[in-house]
């Protein structure tokens, strides 16, 4: 079983549109997410003999050591406490900072890599299912910071439809385990840093009272290298290759200005690493720094390639408006 990067996994599912396939840049645009019910409120999720029965030591915020008695026999969802926090509630619908492990309830062994544990930063996660990995979603809510908690589910119960993807059949058992760290501050919904004047050459962009652009391309040729410009110039932390970035961006084609894609005709942020989107996206994040404001111009060659995706020929270049919120490592 390859081992994979769980908030790796959710960011490909949130953000597929800018996500890094093969050399020929080929991906596919992100969709809306649907509503859920459980986002307004919390399942509560009981604790029942299978959740009771997964033994787990170490400190909370180390690594844990998670046994139990294979195969289990998971049918339903349970959750069992085994630390509990006296921090802040999690409510539904925030984000929240997790340590996070995932086991296969057949064999017992990692079904990824652990993530958020010891030096490592805590990775954000939103709790909301249409978001994030619904098993873990059940076990974070409504509980306390400084929780500890071991969720027992099928692999569709834990993953939704991305059980495939981790090598998992749609009825098999997993344990999952994720310590509650905190709960970040908000982040702002558009770049704060200071104006710099436009450069020649790019698109004009006009920003409304929100924050959200627009953007208008210049009767002329695109560039046939990827170009980037500062609109806005931060103060924040500088973004490194392999961050955790939230932004907000838009993107529109340069032959007539169409819009494929935007976080803000979502109403949401995005947040993935750096190394999962299209080769210019990529370009335009790393080096810059938090609350900047940068419009990069990406030719097929950084983009989706000759085959192209979607609306998005395989001449087309694009551009991007994007606003830099928050960086993690």
């Amino acid at each position: 079983m390859v081992r994979r990067s769980l908030s790796v996994l959710t960011a490909a599912l949130v953000v597929a549109g800018l996500a890094a396939c093969s050399s020929s840049g080929n991906g596919s645009t992100p969709s809306p997410s649907s509503t859920s019910a459980s986002v307004a409120t919390c399942q509560n999720v009981k604790p029942g003999s299978v959740s009771d029965s997964i033994k787990v030591s170490g400190e909370f915020r180390q690594t844990p050591t998670v046994t139990f008695t294979t195969p289990l026999k998971a049918t339903d969802i349970q959750r069992t406490v085994v630390v509990k926090g006296t921090g802040p509630k999690v409510k539904a619908g925030e984000t929240v900072g997790l340590g996070l492990a995932a086991y296969d309830g057949t064999t017992g062994k990692e079904i990824a890599a652990p993530e958020g544990f010891g030096d490592q930063a805590a990775v954000d996660a939103p709790v909301d299912d249409t978001k994030w990995l619904p098993g873990f979603v059940r076990g974070v809510e409504c509980l306390t910071v400084g929780s500890r908690v071991v969720v027992t589910s099928t692999a569709e119960q834990a993953f939704g439809t991305s059980y495939s993807k981790l090598g998992l059949k749609q009825d098999a058992p997993v344990v999952l385990l994720a310590d509650i760290v905190n709960i970040p501050p908000k982040l702002p919904t558009k770049a704060d840093g200071t104006p710099v004047a436009p450069t020649a050459g790019f698109p004009t962009v006009k920003l409304s009272k929100t924050g959200e652009p627009t953007i208008t391309i210049p009767k002329a040729d695109p560039p046939t290298e990827t170009r980037i410009a500062i609109l806005k110039k931060g103060s924040g932390e500088t973004v490194l290759p392999g961050d955790s970035v939230t932004i907000q961006y838009k993107g529109v084609l340069w032959r007539n200005g169409q819009v494929f894609d935007s976080s803000w005709s979502r109403g949401e942020t995005a947040s993935f690493q750096t190394t999962q989107v299209v080769k210019g996206f990529q370009k335009a994040l790393e080096g810059q720094t938090v609350g900047s404001q940068v419009i990069t111009i990406v030719p097929p060659a950084d983009g989706y390639g000759s085959a192209g995706q979607g609306d998005i020929k395989g001449t087309d270049t694009m551009v991007f408006v994007i606003d830099i919120l928050g960086t993690t490592r």
